[in-house]
């Protein structure tokens, strides 16, 4: 386990932040507007709440899918340069 801070993580995670901070300021400066129904019915807080879900579903696919391709190259490169 590599004890270094990964700067992959720290983006993805600070992107989260933003996003999830947005929906906090939304219900602490504006909660009605929550209330607001913008697509089949369904209110701001129903549907920004699943889409946090789901961003969150994406950004570990994609920290997944990063980080595993960073190990297949330094991996690469230790047993390249061993005799």
């Amino acid at each position: 386990m590599e004890t270094r801070s990964n700067p992959l993580g720290l983006t993805l995670f600070c992107v989260y932040l933003v996003i999830y901070t947005g929906f906090v300021l939304i219900n602490a400066a504006a909660p009605q507007f929550m209330d607001w129904t913008p697509l089949a019915g369904l209110n701001l807080a129903i549907l920004y709440g699943f889409t946090l879900i789901i961003i969150a579903f994406v950004l570990s696919i994609v920290y997944g899918f990063l980080a595993g391709q960073r190990d297949k190259q330094t991996n690469s490169e230790n047993q390249g340069g061993a005799v």
